[in-house]
């Protein structure tokens, strides 16, 4: 499983659960926003990345964010 934002790198190299992310130096917020929504943005993310542990797939998945 892998959370980051150059998602066809990631599917290049054969990463089979991919959760996108921010940007590259703010993976999981962005410095620029209020605190309360970057935990907001935080929290789903992670929640996401934690159920695709946990999902059965055959074959190479993007894990949709709402946030």
């Amino acid at each position: 499983m892998l959370m980051a934002n150059l998602i066809p790198v990631a599917t290049s190299v054969g990463v089979n659960k991919m959760v996108p992310t921010i940007s590259i130096p703010y993976p999981l917020g962005d410095p620029s926003t209020p605190l309360d929504e970057q935990y907001k943005l935080r929290y789903h993310r992670v929640g996401v990345a934690l159920d695709a542990l946990t999902a059965d797939i055959s074959e190479p998945t993007l894990f949709k964010t709402k946030i």
